[in-house]
């Protein structure tokens, strides 16, 4: 299993301040960064240069083989890194990818930007 990760993902309130000084690690990396040691087993950090939704950054994706793929945002690399760990141990925990929504964890309910079935790649 994947957590992709936006590398130039810039949350709304750090944009201004990361004009400022373009050579700033921007938010996004700075979470991927942060996530390297705290991801439970089994899963695998894999940044990514654009998930294109820059106005709700920073964002990450959580994917497996046969699973469903969610699209998360509004992360701030300084306040949601155990979130982010533990919600990606209930993603792993499961058969499909879906957590149930009352056990995913708060900030996982109100910024979901995306939930994609499974790749289903017919033989030719």
């Amino acid at each position: 299993m994947e957590l992709l990760v936006c590398t130039t993902c810039r949350n709304p309130a750090a944009r201004a301040e990361s004009q400022a000084d373009p050579e700033a690690l921007r938010p996004g990396a700075a979470l991927a960064s942060r996530l390297a040691n705290r991801l439970p087993k089994g899963i695998r950090i894999v940044p990514v240069p654009c998930l294109s939704n820059c106005s709700r950054g920073c964002t990450v994706a959580l994917r497996g083989a046969g699973r469903w793929t969610y699209v998360y945002g509004n992360l701030n690399p300084a306040d949601h890194v155990s979130v982010l760990a533990e919600a990606a141990a209930l993603y792993r925990d499961t058969l499909d990818g879906v957590v149930p929504w009352r056990r995913r964890p708060e900030h996982f309910r109100r910024n979901c930007i995306a939930r994609i079935p499974p790749v289903e790649v017919p033989d030719e």
